[in-house]
């Protein structure tokens, strides 16, 4: 008799009703108040225009969910009920039956009631009110008596004036508003709500704990919780494919903790992106009683070794993620919700997201701690994509009480998630917040965000005893008990905790991670990017606004003007629109009109990012990391993502494929008159090639050419080529030629090239080129053009993307692409995401089509 899973039950058939109201309405659970209004046709799209003002009232009031259930004689003869709730959002007085049972705090934690003697048959009630978290929290800022800094909490759109409360509540800090997001403070039940019986006894956590794990042995623990109403003596075996381990073990009444080590001989590791497979087990306890009852549980992992190196050098002190011995440089980008709404998020549009990553040649996304610690299946999906994981605790941006009930809080929402995200092999770093230690800066007078200088002496020093309180013992604390092979970095950016000022990352910090920000905000120039480098940059970012036909989706025609009242409330970075312009004007030949600007706006982010990408990766082993801000956006707006809300693949998107190639050729043009030429590999062996360079007119005339022996190291950058412009270009005009870079392994599959100009991307001569473009089979499409063609856009009516996009394009070399399209229902069993598809009708257009001639 398999025991484990006893009887479950979801609770469903939920409605819900403003507190002030008598009139229920249909919810759906999982989700919120806000999109069980918009179901029921209350409130119009809160994405649309300007609607997002017109619903602010909805975090003022307090809002009811009901549930009435029956439960089946079955259930009712277990001697254990429990009734749990993976998500309460956030302040909610349970009742079932007519009794209080639970008073919930905290969006992120789990929590559990023992419920058998309060069910009944049938007609079961189970109430939820949820208050408002804005006026429960109101009260503890009066009480505290000082505003701490919440920099982006959008208090003033929320009616409130100066007065920040996201602090107070254990709630997704980005509900509250951030210079990219809306500001909607949702309530509801965002995760399941469930019945557990069973009776006698059940495994209720099995935790593969890895102890030493190399390509020879790979030596672990498994800790096995079984839990109990009596006294049982057996048997607890445990198996992973053909390998079995057992040992006896008695068993008393409550929670009993039983490890079994376990050893496996050249283990199938774990690898990320681009290193090798992502190779995963699942172990499989099971616990026979001598009466032969029998109970168990699986959980799916990754063997592998992650450490955080920190380890001093000539250059200071490095900072990288090793797996499995092998030093990572990490490829990818900053994630945040998918949604406003987070219960929207589909299986679908999380796997679009990871594919997307993998596909653009990234090894690593970072959970921003601004968000939600994500659902289960975002992280099964990286395993499987072998995606490593930044995981940041939720908090970022501002400083946070740290009085006792607070603190304990904090412990148990870390306790719930550490434990619930331990078994992903992708998980390679937890973080305790975003920015806080740097805006803070309480080393340094001269240094952060001007937090500090608001307060007295006094009241600064306990606004830092609670800073320290939370990340440097409650988290680390917690993060080593239940998980303690796990990497622990306090906070992003900063250089190590040596409690003085140089604990505190700058621009230029040789030790730690750093976030640059100097151009965007600071509207430095790109070429900055090469300037400030560091061991890790964990941060940095460029706007653009979506296509066309997505701005059409938050938007009307008349609103497609860079001042417009829609275009301002969908910016949420006080001078975002006017910093794209002024760059723009810097950078790039003027927009023929708004939608022209929509395209420019993707190439200028586009080129800024190419620009840093490439400026970290040519600085490796110095620099292993390159994360930049952001892959995704939770509403449609200009923003620093790289796909836009709807999954569409800016022009961003294309360029980080490109600048994440495993092998990449990249130049370096910033020493005056001489080019650098460097081969970037992220492979395990080296490689050798011949790196060609050819200079073509604009007409596609060859003018001259070069060639060279190159060699690709092993796992790092290396400068194969240098030459002076001048001898490149000699006498030809440089605003009309272009040199095109290659480099092919002698003998193998690697390949990478490039286009170089001499000239800023205002100043080349463009023409408006005739392309053509031709369907070689389904979806396959050649382009030719009879001028030079900058930025080749392709779009389908189909929902989909290209191999390639975004590209240059020479008369006489014809480029090849793939129509790609996700994969439908019927297709799940499909390997692959993304799959090559044939759309209806294609256009393609280049810059020459969007400038003002």
């Amino acid at each position: 008799m398999d025991m484990n899973k006893g009887i479950n039950m979801a609770l469903s058939d939920w409605r819900f009703k403003s507190a002030k109201e008598q009139e229920w309405l249909p919810a759906r659970v999982p989700g919120c108040v806000h999109t069980d209004l918009l179901t029921n046709g209350i409130i119009p799209d809160p994405f649309y225009g300007t609607n997002e003002r017109d619903l602010q009232w909805i975090d003022k009031q307090d809002w009811e969910y009901e549930s009435v259930f029956d439960v089946s004689g079955d259930m009712l003869a277990q001697t254990q009920i429990e009734l749990i709730f993976d998500g309460l959002d956030t302040y909610a007085d349970v009742v079932l039956n007519d009794k209080p049972v639970l008073a919930a705090d905290n969006m992120f934690r789990t929590w559990s009631v023992d419920v058998r003697s309060l069910l009944r048959p049938a007609g079961n009630r189970l109430s939820i009110r949820f208050r408002s978290p804005i006026m429960e929290d109101l009260p503890k800022l009066e009480k505290l008596g000082y505003a701490l800094p919440a920099t982006n909490d959008q208090s003033e759109h929320g009616g409130l004036g100066d007065r920040k409360v996201s602090v107070f509540a254990r709630k997704a800090p980005f509900h509250y508003g951030w210079d990219w997001g809306p500001r909607f403070v949702t309530s509801g039940i965002w995760r399941e709500v469930r019945l557990e019986a069973w009776s006698g006894l059940r495994i209720k956590d099995l935790y593969i704990r890895q102890d030493d794990v190399t390509a020879e042995q790979a030596i672990a623990t498994a800790v096995v919780e079984i839990e109990a109403d009596s006294e049982f003596a057996g048997t607890l075996q445990l198996s992973a494919g053909d390998f079995q381990w057992e040992r006896q073990a008695a068993v008393k009444p409550g929670l009993n903790v039983i490890e079994v080590p376990c050893t496996i001989e050249h283990p199938q590791l774990w690898w990320p992106r681009g290193l090798g497979e992502a190779s995963l087990y699942t172990f499989t306890a099971a616990y026979s009683t001598a009466s032969g009852q029998i109970v168990k549980s699986s959980v799916r992992t990754g063997l592998r070794s992650v450490r955080l190196v920190r380890e001093p050098d000539r250059e200071g002190t490095s900072f990288y993620i090793e797996v499995n011995g092998v030093p990572v440089f990490a490829k990818g980008a900053n994630h945040i919700p998918n949604d406003s709404f987070v219960t929207e998020v589909t299986r679908e549009r999380y796997e679009h997201e990871i594919a997307s990553a993998a596909k653009s040649n990234m090894n690593m996304l970072r959970v921003w701690g601004g968000g939600i610690y994500e659902e289960s299946v975002f992280y099964d999906l990286c395993d499987e994509y072998g995606m490593l994981v930044w995981q940041d605790f939720m908090f970022a941006c501002s400083m946070y009480p740290g009085d006792e009930g607070f603190l304990e809080s904090i412990r148990a929402e870390a306790r719930d998630n550490v434990r619930r995200l331990r078994k992903h092999p992708s998980i390679a770093l937890w973080c305790g917040n975003n920015e806080m230690d740097t805006a803070w800066s309480h080393y340094d007078e001269q240094a952060g965000w001007g937090w500090k200088q608001q307060y007295s002496e006094e009241i600064r020093n306990r606004i830092w005893a609670d800073y320290e309180a939370i990340f440097h013992r409650v988290l680390p604390e917690e993060l080593a008990a239940h998980s303690p092979k796990a990497e622990y970095w306090p906070s992003s950016p900063m250089q190590a905790v040596k409690g003085n000022k140089d604990q505190h990352a700058f621009n230029s910090s040789t030790e730690g991670d750093i976030h640059y920000w100097g151009v965007w905000h600071n509207v430095e120039p790109f070429s900055n990017y090469n300037i400030h480098i560091g061991r890790f940059m964990s941060e940095y970012g460029f706007q653009s606004f979506p296509e066309h036909r997505s701005v059409l989706k938050y938007a009307s025609e008349n609103d497609m003007e860079l001042e417009s009242d829609v275009m301002l409330s969908h910016q949420r970075n006080n001078r975002g629109n006017q910093l794209i312009k002024e760059y723009m004007d810097m950078y790039l030949p003027e927009p023929k009109d708004f939608p022209s600007f929509l395209y420019m706006s993707q190439v200028l982010q586009a080129e800024a990012m190419k620009t840093a990408i490439e400026a970290h990766r040519r600085r490796m082993p110095f620099c292993m990391g390159s994360l930049y801000w952001q892959m995704n956006d939770c509403w449609p707006v200009a923003s620093w993502a790289g796909m836009d809300y709807y999954g569409r693949w800016k022009a961003l998107q294309y360029y980080a494929a490109r600048s994440f190639a495993d092998v990449l050729l990249s130049v370096d043009d910033t020493k005056e008159g001489q080019l650098e030429f460097y081969i970037v590999s992220d492979r395990l062996e080296a490689l050798s090639g011949t790196l060609s360079l050819t200079l073509y007119d604009f007409s596609g005339i060859l003018l001259n050419r070069w060639s060279v022996p190159a060699e690709a190291g092993v796992n790092t950058a290396q400068l194969v080529h240098t030459v002076k412009t001048e001898d490149l270009l000699q006498a030809y005009p440089a605003g009309r030629s272009v040199l095109v870079a290659e480099w092919e392994q002698n003998g193998g599959s690697a390949a990478a090239s490039l286009f170089h100009y001499f000239v800023p991307a205002k100043q080349i001569e463009l023409k408006t080129p005739a392309i053509t473009i031709k369907e070689e089979r389904s979806g396959l499409f050649t382009l030719e053009t009879d001028v030079l063609a900058k930025q080749v856009w392709l779009t389908a009516e189909e929902e989909g993307m290209f191999s390639d996009n975004f590209f240059d394009l020479l008369p006489g070399v014809p480029v090849t692409v793939q129509f790609i399209r996700r994969r439908t229902p019927e297709e799940s069993t499909s390997a692959n995401f993304f799959v090559p598809g044939s759309p209806a009708a294609v256009e393609v257009r280049s810059m020459a089509d969007f400038v003002t001639k």
